[in-house]
């Protein structure tokens, strides 16, 4: 009986992990935070030798834009 209460305890404990990175997961994608890796690996594949701008270049184009082209944005 006791190995069954611990065998559920280590697959309930793999299903919150589970479920917390896939939270995480989409609290971050949904925030942008990862937009500049994206990016990154996106020019990285698809434009090879092409100056990828820093960090704070990204963002500050990236909200530039946004500015610019607000289409469905709330504010």
């Amino acid at each position: 009986m006791r190995t069954r209460s611990k065998e559920f305890a280590t697959r309930l404990g793999a299903h919150l992990t589970r479920a917390a990175r896939g939270i995480r997961w989409y609290m971050t994608s949904l925030m942008g935070d990862s937009a500049y890796a994206t990016y990154v690996a996106h020019q990285a594949r698809h434009h090879p030798g092409a100056p990828v701008p820093t960090e704070r270049e990204f963002w500050r184009q990236r909200m530039d834009d946004q500015d610019h082209n607000p289409g469905a944005r709330c504010c």
